[in-house]
């Protein structure tokens, strides 16, 4: 089982550190990494070349998208080689693009399971040894195919995470959520992309994430796309990450700083876009409650840039008809 972790990175180059530090020092040792810098400014390509993760720096301008360097560290805890590619980006195409950029490499590359992650992750030194461990023991039992394991998310203080928190339903492809109560599984629809294992044959079969999303949305958009094909998602409760956010919160349109307000675009279109996707009726529905109900809560309950996120808000719901991304494969 090749297994190779995909990590999205800008402007974080400290936690970034931490998070490939973690990484080195896996139990269960790793056979590659991506970094996929999307283009940091911070002197993050300066850190990686100090800290010996990479043996050049890119340069300061390219003629393409991107631009790549390999190079390799020994695993920390039986001194086995991972290989390192470093993709430096020379367009912002959001964190979707570079876990579109990264899955698509770490597939080309041959690997058979992709660990992905943002940059100010942190995974305990067992976390994707108890992933692994999941996925041999429903193997054994069963000949259901996994699509995914993802762990749990705890922030900074040990408490859970609640951006992170997966999708449960009470039956998932006619399976009950709590099949493999046993073993401590739940069965998941969706999660985030905050340690999610993903099989190799189950993005051959569902295809690339969607990079056009930029941001907000192309994980539960992804992982509910793997599960709808018929594979299995599942939650590993004691695999452990650590997701280090300046705050524990879920993002709210009606108490969020303005200086995320721009995000709100790009996360409203692509939920309303999933929602489409899914049911007519359902998107017809939250349609027209985002241009009525949440445009009159902004305007009653935010206490700052009201016009703003009325704009943003009526701007992205207008934009959800008319979103129709590609969904690329890969062979």
């Amino acid at each position: 089982m090749k297994i190779s972790a995909v990590v999205v990175t800008f402007n974080r180059k400290k936690l970034l550190l931490e998070c490939l530090n973690a990484l080195k020092n896996q139990t269960y040792p790793l056979d590659g990494i991506f970094i996929v810098d999307g283009p940091s400014t911070d002197g993050t390509p300066e850190a990686l070349l100090e800290q010996g993760y990479i043996k050049e720096l890119p340069p300061a301008e390219h003629d393409k998208l991107s631009w790549e360097t390999k190079n390799i560290i020994y695993n920390s805890f039986n001194n086995n080689p991972i290989k390192v590619y470093y993709v430096r980006l020379y367009k912002d195409i959001g964190g979707a693009g570079g876990f579109y950029e990264g899955v698509k490499r770490a597939y080309k590359k041959g690997y058979d399971w992709i660990w992905l992650m943002d940059d100010d992750s942190e995974p305990v030194k067992d976390t994707l040894e108890k992933l692994v461990n999941k996925i041999k023991l429903v193997s054994e039992k069963t000949n259901l195919s996994i699509g995914f394991v993802c762990s749990k998310v705890l922030w900074k203080d040990g408490s859970v995470h609640k951006m992170n928190v997966p999708q449960i339903q009470p039956l998932i492809n006619s399976l009950p959520f709590n099949m493999f109560d046993e073993l401590d599984l739940l069965l998941v629809r969706a999660c985030s992309f905050v340690s999610v294992l993903i099989n190799r044959e189950a993005i051959k079969k569902a295809g690339l994430p969607i990079q056009e999303f930029f941001i907000w949305g192309d994980d539960i958009e992804y992982t509910g796309r793997i599960t709808n094909t018929g594979y299995l998602g599942l939650y590993v409760k004691d695999s452990i990450v650590y997701h280090k956010t300046n705050n524990n919160y879920n993002v709210n349109i009606l108490t969020d700083s303005e200086k995320n307000s721009w995000k709100y675009f790009y996360g409203i279109r692509n939920n309303l876009y999933i929602i489409r996707k899914q049911s007519i009726i359902r998107f017809i529905l939250n349609f027209l409650g985002s241009l009525i109900n949440t445009n009159l809560k902004i305007i009653l309950y935010r206490r700052t840039g009201r016009l703003k996120f009325v704009w943003i808000n009526t701007k992205a719901t207008l934009a959800s008809i008319f979103f129709n991304p590609k969904i690329e494969y890969v062979k």
